[in-house]
């Protein structure tokens, strides 16, 4: 959460935010406040804003709460720790009144599936490969915020991903898309490719129509899950997420799953992928920032299993993986390298047996027993088909 830190003429100052008690300025322009405020998100590089205001979604509180009941959160505390302020933007600051949402794409040059057949390659989802989101996002929604405080005269907030918001809902209401069978936003134009922000206001401004759900019949992404993460359409149980897997979770990955991450390193792109509505995403229409890095496109697994602290942190500086820390990145290489039916990482995998994090240690232990099963396995199979030969 960035609040607004500079007063536009006439305002007072209050809880680090700008107050004041009238409404826009009058610039002289024959343009709305909402047409400049997107043409200045525009100008910054969103490619997607649209206003609703600050009741849109009275279903998300109850959603929200049902998921979190369910403990489909797994280890995520922090979304069950401020449910009431995530479920209401007006239990968050009771002064919103409407709400600017924003899109910046970064939609991918190629497939991110390719990577699947090149299992001694560690697959890390698009949205790292560039520069931290964080950083990027946040730098353009100040930008905006400052602008808008100057033509407005009302009080805001800025928000990126690590405050109490439902981005998500917000922007179907907002009319950027609508909320996919995977539950993340779909666009007409950008498809599953967006990074969401928020700016929340005092203004009253004028709300755009919502996006209608287009899924149609398709279940494409359902079905493009290595790990049946999806219960049901609509519906995410986080604890079976490859995403959440490789993120978010601290402890040994449930052995069940193991198998389906693959050769997935962090994160995992394939229900955003399969998605038809990214047909008509412009890689061009990408922020730059977010242009993969040589080093994050296609990693060795086994350059992914050497890594101390300080050659992780040299690798992933100013990228979102850093937060994850050396011992879990290692966790999942290991994970992989298991997959990879590849005794080459047998050498590496010993080494990390020993390693003082427990949780990496187990990873190996079951990355090298995974690798005698499938040598075992295709040796029988040799076997076999030479004595029915």
């Amino acid at each position: 959460m960035v609040p607004f830190a500079q007063s536009p003429p006439g305002s007072r100052q209050f809880g680090g935010f700008a107050v004041v008690s009238h409404g826009m300025t009058d610039t002289g322009t024959s343009l709305s406040i909402e047409d400049r405020i997107k043409a200045e998100a525009s100008r910054l590089g969103f490619t997607s804003c649209a206003i609703t205001h600050a009741g849109a979604i009275p279903e998300a509180a109850g959603r929200l709460a049902e998921w979190l009941e369910a403990g489909s959160h797994g280890e995520m505390g922090w979304m069950e720790a401020r449910a009431e302020q995530r479920g209401s933007p007006r239990a968050l600051w009771p002064e919103v009144r409407a709400i600017v949402m924003l899109g910046m794409s970064y939609a991918p040059a190629t497939d991110p599936t390719a990577l699947a057949a090149h299992p001694d390659r560690g697959r890390i989802s698009v949205y790292a490969q560039g520069q931290d989101y964080h950083d990027v996002v946040k730098r353009a929604l100040k930008a905006l915020g400052q602008w808008m405080a100057r033509e407005s005269g009302a009080a805001l907030k800025v928000f990126v991903d690590t405050a109490p918001v439902m981005e998500k809902p917000l922007a179907a209401a907002a009319g950027l898309g609508w909320q996919g069978k995977h539950s993340n936003l779909v666009s007409r134009r950008e498809g599953s490719w967006l990074f969401l922000g928020a700016i929340y206001t005092s203004a009253d401004l004028k709300p755009d129509p919502p996006e209608r759900d287009r899924c149609g019949s398709c279940d494409a992404c359902q079905r493009a899950c290595p790990t049946d993460a999806f219960p049901a359409p609509y519906r995410l149980d986080a604890r079976r997420c490859v995403s959440y897997l490789t993120i978010e979770h601290k402890g040994p990955i449930p052995e069940a799953l193991r198998p389906g991450i693959g050769n997935r390193v962090y994160g995992c792109d394939d229900c955003l992928a399969v998605c038809p509505w990214n047909k008509f995403a412009q890689t061009a229409r990408a922020n730059r920032a977010f242009l993969p890095r040589a080093e994050l496109v296609a990693p060795h697994i086994g350059d992914l299993l050497a890594l101390d602290d300080a050659g992780f942190r040299a690798v992933f500086a100013g990228s979102p993986i850093k937060r994850i820390g050396r011992d879990r990145m290692v966790r999942n290489a290991a994970i992989a390298a298991g997959n990879s039916g590849d005794p080459v990482h047998r050498p590496a995998l010993r080494g990390l047996t020993g390693d003082p994090d427990p949780v990496l240690a187990e990873a190996a232990r079951w990355a090298l027993a995974r690798l005698r099963d499938r040598e075992t396995d295709a040796l029988n199979a040799t076997e076999h088909r030479q004595a029915m030969a």
